[in-house]
């Protein structure tokens, strides 16, 4: 019996004592989208190539009412139209820049976009010193 807490004992000692397991760093791109806010009903979440435009999958086209880029230095432009589309909104064809700090991701009810989002594009944030930070410009 103490033999075998012994043995136990130095293997639950060399297990803590192993080094951890890397989460690694997640990749820029990653988006929660889902048709209801507060991140409730059918949600999809995937990390997006940054600088391309991604139809919506058809569960959520015009049914998007949480947007919600994760946390790392990347914003989105929400887009009324599919990819390629030509645009014929009079307001304009997206809400502007969402990123993680966007106060309305998870209700975009809100602002009454939640019956609008057809497609969307991410963007890595750049500085005029061309580090990651705040968000500059438009991109189309």
């Amino acid at each position: 019996m103490l033999l075998t807490r012994t043995i136990l004992s130095t293997l639950l000692a060399g297990i803590a004592q192993a080094s951890p397991v890397s989460l690694g760093r997640r990749k820029l791109g990653g988006v929660l989208i889902c048709n209801e806010p507060n991140a409730q009903g059918h949600c999809e979440y995937a990390v997006y190539q940054l600088d391309t435009c991604y139809n919506l999958p058809p569960a959520l086209i015009n049914n998007a009412a949480t947007f919600a880029p994760d946390g790392e230095a990347f914003f989105c432009y929400p887009y009324i139209m599919e990819c390629d589309g030509i645009c014929m909104s009079p307001q304009g064809c997206t809400m502007g820049a969402v990123s993680f700090d966007y106060p309305h991701k998870f209700n975009l009810t809100a602002v009454g976009w939640n019956h609008y989002i057809t497609s969307f594009d991410c963007h890595q944030n750049q500085t005029a010193q061309g580090d990651s930070g705040t968000e500059q410009g438009k991109w189309c």
